[in-house]
């Protein structure tokens, strides 16, 4: 199996259990065994397991850097509702151009070491 198999395979697991554990709550809810409003302010954490799911194994730079926004947009959105260090939507938002710049900075970066370890490359030497 090759790494671009791998992740999909990988991708396809991860979005199945996902899918079943927020089934089984709403299913529980429904069926009154469990208050699933307790659940729901944590769900921006979901978006940081997809987004760190988009960062192992990865095939592609674009892949590994649209993982590393997901778990951002994720975290700042639990922050933000949840209050952690006082972050609001209102207050937080210069955090997106932070990020901005970051990726700006990291990009070249990645993609260079993405290149580095291409097995193609390697060949060359």
């Amino acid at each position: 199996m090759n790494n671009v198999d791998a992740y999909s395979w990988r991708k396809q697991v991860v979005w199945g259990l996902l899918l079943i554990v927020v089934g089984s709550i709403v299913l529980l809810d429904r069926l009154y065994y469990i208050d699933a409003g307790s659940f729901w302010h944590y769900w921006p954490l979901l978006l940081v397991v997809v987004g760190i799911n988009q960062t192992i194994g990865y095939p592609s730079p674009r892949e590994f850097g649209n993982g590393l926004w997901t778990v951002f947009i994720g975290l700042w959105l639990f922050a933000c509702f949840e209050h952690i260090f006082g972050l609001t939507f209102r207050n937080s938002w210069p955090l997106f151009i932070l990020a901005a710049g970051v990726k700006m900075v990291a990009q070249p970066l990645i993609a260079r070491r993405f290149a580095l370890n291409n097995p193609e490359h390697r060949n060359e030497k």
